[in-house]
């Protein structure tokens, strides 16, 4: 990314723009693939072999490897494609968000369950800077 948006002072996510999209392309395309059997099956088979077949960035296929969600959205992830690859590992869309917070999936559930995380102190990075 190379020019600083507005809209990266958000704290805990990263915005899927287009120049994230286009940075993201490859992860992506590698993500979605797994939607279907057969990359499933190619991607089980020899998971550095079919990483190879997508032109993807060294750190976005260690991310991959990692499993660092985090790290695929600022590396130009989406969320529903990443989900792909959390599937096939066997992780549903809510633990899946509970790892991403650190929180964990009990308590995850439990905090949303309850009406969300409070916007207080979390509109800004911003906000956590020291006066």
């Amino acid at each position: 990314m190379t020019m600083k948006k507005d809209y990266e002072d958000i704290p805990g996510t990263f915005v899927f723009d287009a120049d994230r999209a286009r940075v993201g392309y490859h992860l992506n395309q590698f993500c979605i693939s797994l939607g279907k059997a057969a990359g499933r099956d190619a991607f089980k088979a020899d998971p550095e072999g079919y990483l190879a077949r997508y032109p993807m960035s060294e750190e976005q296929k260690q991310a991959v490897r990692d499993r660092d969600w985090n790290r695929m959205l600022e590396l130009g992830g989406n969320i529903y494609y990443t989900s792909k690859l959390a599937a096939f590992d066997g992780i549903n869309f809510q633990n899946l968000a509970g790892l991403m917070t650190g929180m964990g999936v009990e308590p995850y559930r439990e905090m949303m369950l309850n009406g969300g995380r409070s916007i207080e102190g979390n509109r800004y990075k911003s906000e956590w800077e020291e006066e």
